[in-house]
């Protein structure tokens, strides 16, 4: 019973001492800071402009709010287990309760024993005479026998005397123990669930806050993750010197090492049809049919569509479709028509056309003349874009027996992805990236890093190429954003006259996420055409970042407007 017993209260300490180890350990790391998001007035801008850059904000947000709640079901699972730790140590504790209540029950049994023999004991030392054996003894050997018997009897009593008091004394101590214990477990519980409380209550801040950074941090990740929408052909100038790779006609050699610069395949936002793709695809031969049925996958190409008359666009109230809306549109360059690329224009006309029925409800409703939308302009054109229009009259896509949302984009970077009702593929005739169709048909957005903001301000920057300490800088931002120790309010670019704020310096940041250099990187891609993660050679040792917190990372952070435009991007070394 005594093993059984010190059993138990080994068992029950330990418990006890490694859930509240684990509470004090859970209670004691996990802060957080968050800063009150700065709600500054927008930019000036067009209206439509505006539109589309919010949807940009809203797409840049997903990231944030999966990976918080991700970190709030952690959360969640860490709480559970402090409670099944609690729940399991109350169980010891009842248990030590119980048998604490038996042992009182013996040990009052054995108080009588002990009463009992104090008394015969105190009795038998009052009228005990030694010589008394040998005089009642009828010879000395009897008299030896009743001096042993008396005398093992007498030492019986001291031991049942002493074991009782053993057990008295444990008793106290061990009801003493209890009683701290209880006590101890129910703070811990009460701090568990303040704890839960209080986690609840940051997590929704953390949700709430980073579903709006800051108005200058979304600001800063809707232009340099979006840069421009859809159109080719009535976009500002983008290829700006000095942003191809090396060995580019584009390449300007930054004059320092190493140097690293990041690459986007692709622009936003991938999805559809590339325009540059149906380029390839058509100088390669494929009709336009082909090219629709290999974008619009799950769609039906309809050739005898009744199209209505007229339909609505913003600022332009209604006008004819087939022979001034369609005219008027300026999505791909009527060069094209003479370079082996009339199919690709019959295949942007139908997607058009296809476009603007699903949104205005099959031209009941009003659309927008911008990228926003599609762009049209009331000059209309009479040439090889005219000509792809009228060769596909009456041809519309339909899915679910209704025009399909046609959605269609420069520059996908050799794969589309799968969103908005579409599915990816693999825009390439066999190795990617070499053989992409888009590269084929020479886009300038197929590989290229983005320096300067859609008016073309730079910042100062004359290439996006950045030097061993600006690239860990990028890491220690990533630090801050993911890891946490940091202000996540102040990862903004450190040139404060292009962004306002208070920026992190680098030394600052440094001491904060402890890189500061760079050596190498390694770069993984998904099969499903998204960057999947990098590994980075640094003073620190080895680091491999998710693509998705790294672009976050490098677009919050890196100077000026030097950005990264798609979730498929590569990372150059010199």
């Amino acid at each position: 019973m005594g093993m059984v017993r010190k059993r138990i209260c080994r068992l029950h300490f330990y418990l006890f001492i490694q859930g509240f180890l684990l509470i004090a350990i859970f209670l004691g790391t996990f802060s957080g800071v968050y800063a009150e998001p700065d709600c500054n007035n927008p930019s000036v801008g067009d209206v439509d402009f505006c539109v589309a850059k919010i949807e940009s904000e809203i797409n840049a947000l997903k990231p944030a709010h999966e990976y918080n709640k991700k970190e709030l079901a952690d959360l969640k699972t860490q709480i559970a287990s402090l409670e099944k730790r609690i729940n399991g140590i109350s169980r010891q504790l009842s248990l030590i309760e119980k048998d604490i209540k038996e042992r009182e029950v013996d040990l009052a049994f054995a108080e009588e024993i002990f009463k009992e023999k104090t008394l015969n004991h105190y009795k038998f030392l009052r009228i005990y005479d030694p010589i008394l054996p040998f005089l009642s003894a009828s010879d000395a050997a009897e008299a030896l026998r009743e001096i042993i018997f008396r005398s093992r009897a007498a030492s019986s009593d001291v031991i049942t005397m002493e074991a009782y008091a053993r057990d008295l004394v444990r008793l106290h101590s061990d009801k003493d123990n209890l009683e701290k214990n209880k006590a101890s477990l129910s703070s811990s519980r009460i701090k568990v669930s303040e704890r839960a409380n209080f986690l609840a209550k940051e997590v929704e801040k953390t949700e709430n806050y980073l579903s709006t950074l800051s108005a200058k941090q979304e600001e800063l990740l809707a232009l340099k993750a979006g840069g421009f929408q859809t159109s080719i052909g009535d976009t500002p100038p983008t290829l700006e010197p000095c942003s191809g790779a090396p060995g580019s006609s584009n390449f300007c050699d930054p004059g320092f090492r190493p140097a690293f610069a990041v690459f986007s395949f692709g622009a936003p936002h991938r999805t559809g049809m590339s325009q540059y793709g149906a380029y390839g695809r058509s100088k390669a031969g494929q009709s336009a049919e082909n090219i629709l049925l290999a974008y619009y996958q799950g769609a039906q190409l309809r050739k005898d569509y009744p199209v209505p008359a007229t339909i609505g666009v913003s600022g332009y109230g209604r006008i004819p479709f087939e022979e001034n809306y369609l005219l008027g549109i300026y999505e791909v360059p009527e060069s094209w028509g003479d370079n082996g690329g009339f199919e690709a224009l019959k295949a942007q006309a139908v997607a058009a056309r296809s476009y603007a029925l699903a949104v205005t409800n099959g031209g009941a409703g009003t659309i927008c003349p911008t990228e926003s939308c599609q762009v049209y302009k009331p000059q209309l054109k009479t040439g090889k874009w005219a000509e792809a229009v009228r060769a596909t009259r009456g041809w519309v896509l339909v899915k679910d027996g209704k025009p399909a949302t046609t959605y269609y984009a420069s520059t996908s970077g050799g794969f589309t992805i799968s969103q908005w009702g579409w599915g990816g593929i693999k825009d390439t005739q066999s190795d990617w990236p070499s053989t992409a169709y888009e590269k084929i048909a020479g886009s300038p957005w197929f590989y290229k890093g983005w320096y300067k903001s859609r008016s073309g301000a730079s910042c100062g920057r004359t290439n996006p190429w950045l030097k061993s300490e600006e690239m860990a800088d990028i890491l220690n931002a990533w630090h801050v954003l993911y890891k946490g120790g940091g202000d996540v309010s102040r990862v903004s670019p450190v040139t404060t006259s292009c962004w306002s704020g208070n920026p992190y310096s680098l030394q600052e940041l440094a001491s904060i996420g402890g890189y500061t250099s760079v050596s190498s990187v390694s770069v993984v891609y998904s099969n499903s055409g998204s960057t999947q993660s990098l590994t980075f050679s640094t003073n620190k040792g080895s680091v491999t970042i998710p693509a998705e917190e790294f672009k976050r990372a490098f677009n919050l952070r890196a100077p000026g407007y030097i950005g990264l435009k798609s979730s498929l991007y590569n990372i150059e070394k010199l």
